[in-house]
């Protein structure tokens, strides 16, 4: 880096060390200020801007942090810094009031932008209408031409399946009785006895008793 670029560089970070008035650590120098000087030219800087005392070097813990000498600020009254501080609380207390307020806004905005526009309910509307007028013309159809099942019928073949669940339940239970005794005294595993006798199960095929 030539003489120009870092005497370039050091006014630079003085000037905003000085505007800024607090401690800063060397990666936060570079930082803030858009990493316009590489990170080794601003440690350099700093280092070098302490050593000839236009700033001071603080050390906090194992992190080095800068502020420039208080002694060129003039003193402060004391009713100045209570008006300051007075003021930094109020203007605390409007940046929570204004951060609340864009949570609000931005939770309202999500909401809008999570909902269909008016043109999709439309649509939405259209297509719901269709399936509608569908179900509505297959009823019809039914009504018109289709052999309705009368309560009576309906009862027979309910009490036709009940009788055919339990006869099921009660043949899986007499297979499953013998099938286990016989695996007391069969050598081989359950699968093994069901391949030698070639027995398929319910759950060979996927097929479940209906529980009602």
């Amino acid at each position: 880096m030539s003489k120009a670029q870092e005497k370039n560089a050091e006014e630079g970070i003085l000037q905003y060390l000085t505007k800024q008035n607090r401690p800063y650590s060397a990666i936060d120098v570079y930082n803030n200020l858009h990493k316009v000087y590489g990170k080794t030219v601003v440690v350099k800087v700093l280092e070098s801007l302490a050593q000839e005392g236009k700033i001071r070097e603080k050390l906090n813990g194992k992190q080095k942090a800068y502020v420039v000498d208080q002694s060129q600020f003039p003193d402060v009254p004391e009713s100045e810094m209570k008006f300051m501080e007075k003021k930094i609380t109020d203007l605390s207390e409007k940046l929570k009031t204004a951060q609340a307020n864009l949570r609000q806004h931005q939770t309202e905005l999500k909401g809008l932008t999570s909902s269909m526009s008016t043109e999709e309910a439309r649509i939405q509307l259209g297509v719901i209408n269709n399936q509608c007028n569908a179900c509505k013309a297959k009823i019809a159809a039914f009504e018109a031409g289709g052999k309705r099942v009368t309560p009576e019928e309906r009862e027979k073949v309910m009490k036709m399946r009940e009788k055919y669940v339990s006869a099921w339940k009660k043949r899986r239970r007499m297979a499953n009785d013998i099938l286990d005794t016989i695996l007391e005294s069969y050598p081989k595993p359950k699968k093994a006895l069901y391949e030698d006798v070639g027995i398929e199960t319910d759950e060979e095929y996927n097929v479940k008793i209906p529980s009602k």
